[in-house]
This record gives structure tokens, C-alpha cells and sequence, in this order.
């Protein structure tokens, strides 16, 4: 045998078999360390999360996408419009909560607003947020010990292993593999529950409006008003002829004798009272005072509380807190639509008025005759053809730009309608908007630029009036129904 040159350098080495065997075992658990976690973030995204529910409150518990933040908000997503939890969470993966259904009664208002006795009053809303959240982790293990069967499969077919081979992988890879996954919602979720117990009310997740809380009442009452408008300059029924014998407030406010309002109080012979008022928004008009230059009109909302008596309630909001005319007008002069900067700005007032128009939905949700409430979404001013407008600067792509914002704010009106058990109701000027031969929309060198004509206001009387047919006839089968048992 030859003799090395240096044999007092001589190592033992291990043996060949053992080596190769110790790094196929690293190689393998690596290999499942990834595989687990695939299959892990695949079962984050298909996840549905769970509907739970308390006391007519109902809410879905999911997880939102994981960051790599060790601490954040979690991710509430209301009438649409994802926003950041008020509370705080620790973890990598934080819940994601939407609110689908919110029904008001006096045995509800301690879910609505903070209370003395809340701690005791709403345990349970705290309890089903957390049992929410659980049950949600044990579906996503479930879905990720699939998701684990079905790559390791893959894995053992490219790899052509035998049968029994095969079955011992797959069986054992995705033991593992549901263990790593417990392993990661411990390590990066398990901090969710201990701060969901901390919600003892829908304010401590959405926040405290802005706008704060209903106005009071505000003169005298009002016993023989059956329907009430509240709303901005759509409702006020601007550039049309003003009411017969107009005040100084419904000057100011632009109020039509030809509104929608008064369209529904001549068919159905109610005594309907008209509170828009031109440039109104949730905060300065409906819920708070609203400046008409040396005048001050009241909150609307704190005249409409007055009505007791009212059966049914009408809503036109959100153009004015999206500043829509400021935005068409930018749309026009510029460029283009889609610049960052408006962008940026649609998606900052549309975050206000989201959180503005849930305590707005709130406060008529806890009126106590429990009107219907109807929630106008905006009607469509431009159609296929804008060429009547290229002179101000207006385009088919500027046009498809403004025409999705306000598609956005409109989903925000009925989802929020419906999340509260309201009824929404989209007018619909197909065929009849600008550039057409007849329009239901103002030009633009009309007194009030894409507001509604006399026609468009008729025809956002005839939505809300179907919208008035289709709840009473709903109410006449629940009715025969009841009254058959």
C-alpha cells in the first residue's frame, strides 16, 4: 500500500454512506421546510374567511396578506374599501375583517358605541371574533395539508418514485408539513386573539367617526311629514326652476320645485320634506352644520329627526365629499385623468367619506321609527359618445376615467346600503346622457353643469319609486305569511 507523503496531516474521514445520507437528509428537509411553506401561503390566499355572527351582527374573520412587519393594524374592509383596523396587532399575518350585515335595535346599541357597561354588555363579539379566527386557522391547516398532498404528488411523479415510496412521502411530507404550518400560525398569528379580545364595540374596530355622533334635534316638530330628503345639490334638484314661494335657505341651497322630491310627493300624495341643500357632505350638511355664505343651515339630519312620523327616508351624498365637479374640472384641463396626484386624492377623500358614511348609516339606523331608507347611487352623465365636450377638453379615456371613480363611490353607497339592511337604488340615464339628442343631465354651460334636468329628476323618482314598490310588496307576502301562521 502507498504511504501519503505527509501521514501526520492524515484525517479520519466519515464514511462515504453516511455523508451522503446525512446531506439527503438536509436536502429533504429543506426541500419539505419549502414545500411547507408553499403550501402554507397557497392556503392563506383560498382560505374563505369564516362568517360570524352576534346579536344581528355580522362579520367575516379572515387573514390579511402577510408583511414582514412584526406589529400593525389589521385590515377592516368596509362597504368595499379596505382600511387599517384601529387596533393594533402583533404578528407577521393579522386578521382581516369585513362588516356584511349590521342590524340596529335598542338591544344592539351597545355594539355601535361605547358604553359604561361594555365590558360586560358585548363579551360576545369579542368572543366570536376570536372563535372566527380559530376556525379560520383550522381550515387553512386543513387547506394546506391539500395543498401539501398535491405538491408532494407532483414531486414524487417527476421523480418517478414506486408506489409504496410514493405513499410513505406523501403521507409522512405532509404530517410535516401540517406541523410547520402550526408552527408558523403559532409564531407569526398566535397574537391575534389577545387583541380581538379588546373589541367590545363596532367603534373599536372602524374607529371614531369625524363627524361624531347624530346631531340633536334641531325646531320644531314636524307630526305631518311623511317622507324626508336629506342630500346635496342631485336631491336639491339645482339649475331647475326654484319651489314655489322659495326662502332665503332653499335659495341658497338651490332647492327645485322640480326635484325628485317633489316627483314623489305628487305620486304618492305625501307631504315630503326637501332638506338637500347644494354643496351639502356627510360632515358639513347632513351631520354637522353647513355654511351658505352669511347664512347657517342647520344639521338636515338633526331636522330630519323631528319627523317622527316619517315612513321613508331618501339619501343623495358623496359627490361633494369626493369633490366630484373639482375633480371632472381637473380631468378636463388637464392631460390626462390618471395622474398620481388625483389619484391620490379620490383615494384619501373616498377613505374619509367611507368612514363618514358608515355613522351617517348608523345614526339612520337607530332612528327610532325605522324609516325606509333609500340610498341613491349617482347616475351615469356620460355615455359612449363625448364628443360634444372635446371643446372643453373632455375625451373618451378622460371620460372611462371619471366613470370608474364614480363606479367606485357608488359601490361604496350600496354596499353600505346593504350592509345595513337599506335598500339601494341606482337611477339609470342610459341613452339620455350628455351628448345625447336627449339629455337628462345639464350641459355644461347650463346654471349647474352635469346635474340632473327636470327628465333626470323624474327619473330618479321612478328608481326610487320602484325601490318604494318592490318594499311594500315585500312587506304585503311577509305580512300574508305571518298572518297565515
Amino acid at each position: 500500500m502507498k504511504r501519503l507523503p505527509y501521514p501526520h496531516l492524515r484525517l479520519p474521514f466519515p464514511d462515504q454512506r453516511r455523508r451522503r445520507r446525512v446531506r439527503k437528509l438536509l436536502l429533504g428537509a429543506v426541500a419539505l421546510l419549502a414545500l411547507s411553506t408553499v403550501a402554507s401561503w397557497l392556503a392563506l390566499l383560498v382560505t374563505p374567511a369564516q362568517t360570524v355572527s352576534t346579536a344581528g351582527q355580522t362579520i367575516q374573520v379572515g387573514a390579511a396578506q402577510p408583511t414582514l412587519a412584526l406589529a400593525g393594524p389589521g385590515e377592516l374592509d368596509l362597504f368595499g374599501q379596505s382600511t387599517p383596523t384601529v387596533l393594533q396587532f402583533n404578528g407577521l399575518i393579522r386578521p382581516k375583517l369585513e362588516l356584511t350585515h349590521i342590524s340596529l335595535d335598542n338591544q344592539l346599541a351597545q355594539f355601535v358605541q361605547v358604553s359604561a357597561s361594555k365590558h360586560n354588555a358585548t363579551g360576545d363579539l369579542s368572543s366570536v371574533l376570536v372563535n372566527g379566527w380559530e376556525h379560520y386557522f383550522a381550515w387553512q391547516t386543513l387547506i394546506a395539508g391539500a395543498f401539501a398532498v398535491v405538491l408532494l404528488l407532483a414531486v414524487a411523479g417527476v421523480r418517478r418514485y414506486p408506489h409504496r415510496t410514493t405513499i410513505k412521502i406523501v403521507a409522512f411530507g405532509t404530517m410535516a408539513a401540517v406541523a410547520i404550518n402550526v408552527g408558523f400560525v403559532v409564531a407569526f398569528a398566535a397574537g391575534a386573539p389577545g387583541t380581538l379580545r379588546q373589541v367590545h364595540s363596532l367603534e373599536d374596530l372602524v374607529g371614531r367617526s369625524p363627524v361624531g355622533a347624530a346631531p340633536k334635534p334641531v325646531g320644531a316638530s314636524l307630526p305631518g311629514v311623511q317622507a324626508v330628503v336629506i342630500g346635496d345639490s342631485t336631491a336639491a334638484g339645482l339649475g331647475n326652476p326654484l319651489v314655489k314661494n322659495p326662502s332665503a335657505l332653499d335659495r341658497a341651497c338651490g332647492r327645485s320645485g322640480d326635484a325628485y322630491a317633489a316627483d314623489l310627493a305628487a305620486v304618492n300624495g305625501w307631504n315630503v320634506l326637501n332638506l338637500a341643500c347644494s354643496g351639502a357632505t356627510v360632515a358639513n350638511g347632513i351631520l354637522g352644520a353647513q355654511t351658505l355664505g352669511n347664512a347657517l343651515a342647520a344639521p338636515q339630519f338633526g331636522v330630519l329627526e323631528q319627523a317622527s312620523h316619517a315612513s321613508v327616508v331618501i339619501v343623495s351624498i358623496g359627490a361633494n365629499d369626493l369633490q366630484w365637479e373639482a375633480m371632472a374640472a381637473m380631468c378636463a384641463m388637464g392631460p390626462t385623468c390618471d395622474d398620481q396626484a388625483t389619484g391620490a386624492m379620490f383615494q384619501a377623500n373616498l377613505a374619509t367619506f367611507t368612514q363618514n358614511y358608515y355613522q351617517l348609516l348608523h345614526d339612520l339606523a337607530a332612528l327610532p321609527q325605522h324609516p325606509h331608507v333609500l340610498i341613491n347611487s349617482y347616475f351615469k352623465p356620460f355615455g359612449a359618445n363625448v364628443d360634444c365636450l372635446a371643446s372643453e377638453g373632455m375625451t373618451a379615456a378622460k371620460s372611462d376615467i371619471l366613470l370608474s371613480r364614480l363606479a367606485t363611490l357608488n359601490q361604496v353607497l350600496t354596499d353600505g346600503a346593504k350592509t345595513f339592511g337599506f335598500s339601494a337604488v341606482q337611477p339609470d340615464f342610459t341613452g339620455h346622457e350628455l351628448c345625447t339628442g336627449q339629455p337628462f343631465v345639464q350641459g355644461l354651460h347650463d346654471s349647474a353643469p352635469m346635474h340632473p334636468t327636470t327628465a333626470g329628476e323624474l327619473a330618479i323618482a321612478l328608481a326610487d319609486q320602484q325601490a318604494l314598490s318592490k318594499l311594500a310588496a315585500t312587506q304585503a307576502v311577509m305580512a300574508e305569511s305571518t298572518g297565515s301562521q
